[in-house]
């Protein structure tokens, strides 16, 4: 087991990505290939105890920043992203994690690594804590522009993953839209409503936003635009929330003594919707398993990540996926 981390990648860089490898490879006892500038990786490491992590380093000369364009993609041939996923091309690592620029990781990867048989787009999906369990966003940031087949394509991956993954029988697939009503969203959310309708899916129609978290539908759709915006908003709301909730207990000496009392269940509660504990999103259809995390990953969320990568791999979800989406695509015609 060999799991690639792009070091170079995220908000914070080596400090976050290198302290996150360590945690995950002392974790879950697996090797992990650290990707980047190995000078500057191998400084890093003299700030951790590394005796019990198994670590390698894997050169890369380049980094793709945040902000950067398809011109850096194409030019950087060295970038720690392009030889992360080179290194699971060639068997060297068995999956590629990143916390880098979204659009870099889709397209090098796409590029190198070919979708799935049936899949045009591959698209980030990520699973999510419910009222009712776990819920399947798809896709979450991949494809700002789609069309009514790609959604298709995310609607039938989603059913796979959900039945092979979690066992989920016959799950529920929602369309993301602004209401329930069949005549509400715009051309492309109609056009997708109608085809999915048509579908031999449990399609139970139309979400809004406010049923992310609800467990209404096992699998939410939505171009990665929408699913995004709609991610980033729910996160926002929830870091708020908590900001809002300690800076009120604050103010009342009767409200802190709550707050110790309720300490722990608060933690378990901010735990369950944490961003950091979700490790990451699955680039779903691509043929080879990576996983993009948050910009803004803390180390915890990098060894979330890695863990995340080491399950679908023993799992062997990727081949379970790969023959079940060759006859979901053909079946749905």
């Amino acid at each position: 087991m060999r799991i690639a981390v792009d070091a170079m990648g995220g908000d914070f860089g080596l400090k976050v990505t290198v302290e996150g490898a360590v945690r995950a490879s002392q974790e879950y006892k697996i090797e992990v290939l650290l990707v980047g500038v190995a000078e500057l990786i191998e400084k890093e490491f003299l700030k951790h105890k590394t005796s019990s992590a198994k670590l390698s380093v894997v050169n890369a000369p380049e980094a793709i920043g945040m902000g950067e364009g398809i011109l850096s993609f194409r030019k950087k041939k060295n970038s720690s992203i392009r030889v992360g996923a080179q290194l699971v091309k060639k068997g060297e690592a068995d999956a590629f994690v990143s916390t880098g620029n979204t659009a870099a990781i889709v397209y090098i990867s796409r590029k190198i690594l070919g979708a799935l048989k049936g899949v045009d787009k591959p698209a980030l999906s990520l699973l999510v804590p419910s009222l009712e369990g776990i819920t399947l966003l798809i896709d979450v940031g991949a494809n700002v522009d789609c069309r009514p087949q790609h959604l298709e394509q995310f609607a039938v991956m989603g059913k796979i993953f959900m039945e092979n993954v979690l066992g989920v029988q016959n799950p529920r697939i929602g369309l993301m839209s602004i209401g329930e009503e069949e005549s509400k969203g715009n051309e492309l959310t109609k056009q997708v409503f109608e085809a999915l309708q048509a579908s031999p899916l449990n399609f139970i129609g139309n979400i809004e936003g406010k049923d992310i978290y609800s467990g209404k539908a096992d699998v939410i759709v939505s171009d990665g635009f929408t699913g995004n915006i709609a991610l980033k908003v729910s996160e926002g709301v929830i870091e708020t929330f908590f900001y809002m909730v300690r800076n009120e207990v604050m103010k009342n000496f009767f409200a802190k003594i709550g707050l110790f009392l309720m300490k722990r269940n608060l933690k378990k509660l901010y735990k369950k919707v944490d961003y950091a504990e979700y490790g990451g999103a699955l680039l779903l259809g691509l043929n080879g398993v990576c996983i993009i995390g948050h910009g803004r990953s803390n180390p915890n969320a990098v060894k979330n990540a890695v863990r995340l990568a080491k399950d679908f791999v023993q799992s062997k979800v990727q081949e379970r996926i790969k023959y079940e989406m060759a006859r979901g695509f053909q079946a749905i015609g």
